[in-house]
């Protein structure tokens, strides 16, 4: 991820903390909008999360990784977005120079680990509905767990690994700064990895399912089915692949939609110099609201996570057997 791609030479020249140009009213206001944002993104995902992993009936492939991305929003809420809202605020980075390593770090991974896992998402719908069977014998709990497990390790040892070379991860950071060096070459591989890749990889995948689900659909529509019954179950299944696509198929163009932006100026940012720097900075919010929008959307396009909320609000969740509670049927 490429935030702000600076030589070390420029990190220390002449630097200061700026003086608060808004009034005492309106600071406080945002320091109480920038901690509502967080919170609810910590809440948000942490009900998806709980809600995935108490519930038998949800531990489905599609489902274990809309856990695995919940988890990386989670990061976002709790390690990422209330500092840099209040670098945002502030003009001026606050927390000193650990807080500054663990931020530059969770940021970094919290963003390809979603980013893959968005990706992982797009593979397991053109399995699902291209290749129904093989999905059915061959994509198990087991194989989807170790996908977003394996996931999760490669971006934490490429993350460190793309930080460390750079030199990082040495205390020097002027007070007041929290900047990262990646030099160029780093950067464009960065860019290929954490963007281009996945997202083509997204982009491609997805318009297959669609395609697919289109043929399902007009198939379907198409026969005239009696009293068979395996047809019938058939027909169900079916459709049942088909909502899901479409329900993740939205997630993962809100997500494009949240994430392409900052990319299209970061890499305006890499192409020209670091004038822009402050644009992509205030851009990145609207990828960080990504992580605050998805529990919205679960709750919006899937009716499972609606039941579960209630179960935990509820604090039925504590009761004995309350994780074989049938949350998806009516």
């Amino acid at each position: 991820m490429n935030l702000t791609a600076l030589n070390q030479t420029d990190m220390c020249e002449d630097y200061s903390c700026p003086e608060r140009s808004v009034s005492l009213s309106v600071y406080v206001i945002l320091y109480v909008a920038a901690a509502a944002v967080a919170l609810l993104t910590v809440c948000g995902n942490l009900l998806v999360i709980i809600s995935v992993s108490h519930f038998k009936q949800l531990h489905t492939p599609a489902n274990i990784l809309i856990l695995s991305l919940a988890a990386s929003d989670l990061l976002v809420g709790v390690f990422v977005m209330p500092f840099h809202l209040s670098w945002l605020i502030e003009s001026c980075w606050i927390s000193g120079p650990v807080m500054c390593s663990v931020f530059n770090f969770v940021t970094f991974q919290a963003t390809s680990a979603s980013v893959h896992t968005v990706a992982l998402i797009a593979v397991d719908r053109f399995l699902a509905l291209s290749f129904p069977f093989f999905y059915s014998e061959k994509i198990s709990l087991t194989v989807i767990c170790t996908a977003a497990l394996l996931n999760w390790l490669f971006s934490l040892i490429y993350n460190f690994t793309l930080l460390y070379i750079n030199g990082n991860f040495a205390d020097s950071m002027c007070p007041g700064q929290c900047l990262y060096i990646v030099d160029g070459v780093s950067s464009f591989i960065d860019l290929l990895i954490v963007f281009v890749m996945p997202c083509t990889l997204i982009i491609i995948l997805y318009t297959h399912v669609f395609v697919i689900a289109k043929k399902h659909a007009t198939a379907i529509r198409a026969l005239q089915v009696h009293n068979s019954t395996e047809s019938s179950k058939n027909k169900i299944s079916d459709k049942s692949e088909r909502k899901a696509a479409l329900a993740l198929g939205i997630l993962v163009f809100v997500f494009l939609l949240c994430l392409l932006p900052y990319y299209i100026f970061s890499l305006t940012n890499f192409l020209r110099d670091d004038s822009f720097s402050n644009v992509i900075n205030s851009v990145l919010i609207l990828f960080y609201l990504n992580s605050s929008i998805n529990p919205l959307m679960y709750a919006l396009l899937y009716p499972w996570f609606k039941r579960s909320l209630k179960i935990i609000t509820s604090f039925k969740v504590f009761n004995k057997d309350s994780s074989l509670i049938n949350v998806i049927s009516q």
